[in-house]
Order: C-alpha cells, then structure tokens, then sequence
C-alpha cells in the first residue's frame, strides 16, 4: 500500500497538506502556530486517528457494539536531538456491550495499527482503555 499527500507554504504565513478532498492548514510561524496545529501536534493527530480508525475495525472483528471514542494523547519532547520520547494515552469507549473485552482491543490496536507500531519503533508509547458505561 502506498500513501500520498501534497504540502506546501505560504512565506511568513502558514502551511498546508492537501489529503484526498482534505486541506489541513498548519502553523509554520509563532503567529499562526498560536491559533493552528503545529507538526508535531499533526503527528499525534495521526497517531490519535490510527487507535481511533481502530476501535473501528476491531469493533466489527471481534462483534461488539459502541456509541464513540474518544481518546486524550499527551507527548514528551526531548531537545537534544529534538524528538518525541515519550506518549502517553488514554482511550475511552462508550459501550454498554458486554462482548466489549478492553484487552483484547488494546492487545489489537497495539499489534495491527500502522502509525501505533510506526511510531513504537521510535519512542515509548503508554496506553490504557477504559470502557464507559453510556446509558442510551
């Protein structure tokens, strides 16, 4: 499988990455970057993205059902040389199915996501799930 993507910049101003029908604008200054997502931030959007696309899939494989997820990412950047070291989430699902098993989804999402395991070749990568009783 291949992937592609175009960015480009805008001089003094700010970025932008054109996916299929999506613009992303990204902040490329200290001005734009106080109002727009910096790369590193896109990076653990797509990081978020994978364990989310995930829940998913994982959903229909192993047959349970789910109102949302949700899942709070936080990083650690290390200076010298500068890189993410360490990433820490959260998952939360909505469920009130019982076929719900949380470490067998953990078990998958952190086996089969690509950015998950693209990303645990180059820093740490801490996680939990929790399952949230939502009430329909």
């Amino acid at each position: 499988m291949e992937y592609s993507i175009k960015s480009f910049s805008t001089s003094k101003e700010r970025g932008s990455t054109n996916i299929k029908e999506t613009n992303v604008e990204f902040g490329t200054t200290p001005e734009s970057s106080k109002v727009l997502a910096s790369p590193a931030e896109l990076f653990l959007s797509s990081f978020s993205a994978c364990i989310i696309k995930n829940v998913e899939r994982f959903s229909k494989l192993m047959n349970f059902e789910y109102s949302k997820a949700e899942i709070t990412v936080v990083a650690i950047r290390k200076e010298k040389p500068p890189r993410m070291d360490e990433i820490e989430y959260v998952l939360k699902v909505y469920s009130q199915d019982n076929k719900l098993n949380i470490n067998l989804l953990k078990k998958n999402i952190e086996k089969f996501g690509t950015i998950f395991n693209t990303v645990k070749s180059s820093c740490s990568i801490k996680g939990e799930i929790e399952k949230i009783n939502d009430e329909k």
